[in-house]
C-alpha cells in the first residue's frame, strides 16, 4: 500500500513554519531576559543563524534522498541501517517527548480563561491529543489544509502585535529607548546558555522532511518549502521580541511566564490581551498537529525497512495513513502529558535531537561526495552543522547526557531484536572470525562502529584535502 502524494509546497511550508512557531515564542522571551536584557535579541539572530545551518543541510539531504523518514533516510543512505536506526530512533524520541509538551502548554494556556483542576486537565489533554490523532488519522490532505489554517491563524496575532508595536513606537520613541537602554546590562556571559535555549525555539524544521513520499515533486519541493519556511520564522522572531522588548522594561519581562500576552495587554489593553491568548492556544495546537504528522511517519519508515515494530507500518485501508503509529504515539504522548513536566521533557529531548543532526551533517557530506550535481554551499554547510551540534551536545547538563546515552544505547538491542536476521549473522561473523573481518573490509562496505571509525577518517581527509 502506498502513501498518496498530496502535500504541496504550500502545504509543506506551512509544516515547516507550524512545527516550529509554537509555545516557545510565547515564553522565551522571558527566560532570556532574566540571562540578558535586551541584547538577547541578537541570541534570537544567532540562534536563527545555527539552525538555518542546520535546515539546509537537510534540505540538502533531501534533494539527495527524497525519500519518507527524514533524516532516517539520509543517514540509512550515506552509511548503512544501523547509523539510520539510531539517527531515527534518537530524534523519534526527541519529537515524541515534544508531543505531550504540547498538550501539557495548551492546558496552562486555556487557565488563562478558565480555571481547571488536576482531573479537568486531564481530560483536556486526551481531548487535545485525541482530536489531532483522529484528524491525522483522517488523512495527510486533511491533516496539511487543518495546518496550513492553523498556521495562518496562529501568526495572524503575532502579526497584529508588530504593527501595533511598530504605531507604538512612532509615537512613543522614548519608551523604546529607556526599555533599550543598557542594551546589555547583565553582560554576555550567559550568551551560550540563551543560544542554547533559544535554539530550541527553531527546532522543527526537521519535520518537513518527513512526510516526502506524500509530497508533490519532494526533490524540488522539500528544500524549497524548508528554506521558505525558515526565513518566514526568522522574521516573525525578531520582528517580534523587538516589539516585546521594546515595550516591556527588561526586569519585568524576566518574571512574566506570559511576555506576549503581557505585551499584548499593555497596547491593545484587555482585547490585546484575550487576542495573544487565544494565539497562544492555536499555535500550541498548530505546534502539536505538525508534529503528529511527521513523527508518525518517522516510525512508519522505520518500520517498514525492518527496524521498528511491524505494527508502526500498518497503513489504513481507506484513509491511506500510517493509523497504528499515530495511534500508539498518542496513547504515549498522553501518559506522557500526565505526569511530566515542560522543562523535563524539554531538557531531555535537546540531546536526542542534536545528536540525530550530528549524524545528519555527516551523511550530507557522504550523500554529496556520491552524485555529480552540485549545491551551492554543500562542501561547508555539514561542517558548519558539526560544529553547532558538538556545541549543542557539549552544552546540555551532565544528567541530561547521561539520560541521552543510554536513551541511544537502548537503541542498539532494539536494532539486533528487529533488524533481518542476516545482518545478525553477519554480526556473530564479523566479532568471531578476523578473517571475516578483514573480508568484510575489503569487499563491502563496513557496518557498525567500524564504519563509523572509516566515516570519520575519509571526513578528516576530506578536511585535509581542502586546507
Amino acid at each position: 500500500m502506498v502513501l498518496k502524494k498530496e502535500l504541496s509546497y504550500f502545504d509543506l511550508t506551512s509544516i515547516v513554519v507550524g512545527s516550529i512557531v509554537g509555545a516557545d515564542i510565547y515564553i522565551a522571551s522571558s527566560l532570556t531576559a532574566g540571562l540578558l536584557g535586551p541584547v538577547a535579541l541578537l541570541v534570537w539572530v544567532a540562534a536563527g543563524i545555527c539552525a538555518s545551518i542546520i535546515a539546509l543541510v537537510f534540505a540538502y539531504c533531501s534533494y539527495y534522498v527524497p525519500r519518507v523518514g527524514g533524516p532516517f533516510a539520509f543517514v540509512s543512505e550515506a552509511f548503512d541501517d544501523f547509523f539510520g536506526f539510531l539517527t531515527g530512533w534518537s530524534i523519534w524520541i526527541a519529537e515524541l517527548l515534544a508531543l505531550p509538551v504540547f498538550a501539557i502548554a495548551f492546558t496552562k494556556y486555556l487557565q488563562y480563561f478558565i480555571t481547571l483542576d488536576f482531573y479537568q486537565q486531564i481530560i483536556v489533554k486526551g481531548l487535545f491529543l485525541f482530536v489531532l490523532t483522529y484528524i491525522n488519522i483522517r488523512g495527510v490532505k486533511a491533516a496539511g489544509k487543518l495546518n496550513d489554517a492553523l498556521t495562518i491563524i496562529k501568526l495572524a496575532p503575532l502579526v497584529i502585535l508588530v504593527l501595533v508595536g511598530f504605531g507604538f513606537f512612532v509615537f512613543h520613541p522614548e519608551t523604546l529607548t529607556s526599555n533599550y537602554i543598557p542594551f546589555a546590562p547583565k553582560g554576555f556571559d550567559n550568551f551560550g546558555v540563551a543560544l542554547v535555549l533559544i535554539f530550541w525555539a527553531y527546532v522543527g524544521f526537521e519535520m518537513g522532511t518527513l512526510p516526502a513520499s506524500e509530497v508533490k515533486n519532494p526533490r524540488k519541493t522539500i528544500p524549497k518549502a524548508i528554506i521558505s519556511g525558515m526565513i518566514i520564522v526568522m522574521l516573525f522572531y525578531l520582528l517580534t521580541n523587538f516589539v516585546v522588548y521594546g515595550v516591556i522594561n527588561w526586569e519585568k519581562l524576566a518574571t512574566n511566564l506570559t511576555p506576549l500576552v503581557l505585551a499584548g495587554g499593555m497596547l491593545l489593553g484587555t482585547l490585546g490581551a484575550i487576542i495573544m491568548g487565544i494565539g497562544a492556544l492555536v499555535s500550541v495546537s498548530g505546534s502539536d498537529e505538525s508534529g503528529t504528522l511527521g513523527t508518525a511517519r518517522l516510525s512508519y519508515a522505520m518500520a517498514i525497512d525492518g527496524l521498528f515494530p511491524k505494527i508502526f507500518s500498518k497503513i489504513h485501508e481507506k484513509y491511506k495513513t500510517p493509523y497504528m503509529a499515530l495511534a500508539i504515539q498518542g496513547i504515549i504522548a498522553f501518559g506522557l502529558s500526565i505526569y511530566s513536566e515542560l522543562s523535563q521533557l524539554i531538557s531531555f529531548s535537546v540531546f536526542n535531537l542534536a545528536f540525530a543532526f550530528l549524524l545528519t551533517c555527516l551523511a550530507l557530506i557522504v550523500l554529496r561526495r556520491n552524485t555529480a550535481r552540485k549545491l551551492y554551499g554543500q562542501h561547508i554547510l555539514p561542517w558548519m552543522g558539526i560544529i553547532i551540534c558538538v556545541y549543542l551536545i557539549i552544552s546540555t547538563s551532565l544528567i541530561d547526557k547521561i539520560a541521552g546515552a543510554v536513551v541511544i544505547l537502548i537503541g542498539i538491542p532494539l536494532y539486533a531484536f528487529f533488524s533481518p536476521k542476516t545482518d545478525m549473522h553477519h554480526l556473530k561473523q564479523l566479532f568471531t572470525s578476523e578473517e571475516a573481518i578483514f573480508l568484510r573490509r575489503i569487499t563491502k562496505k563496513e557496518r557498525f562502529l567500524a564504519n563509523f571509525i572509516g566515516m570519520m577518517y575519509r571526513a578528516y581527509k576530506r578536511l585535509k584535502k581542502a586546507t
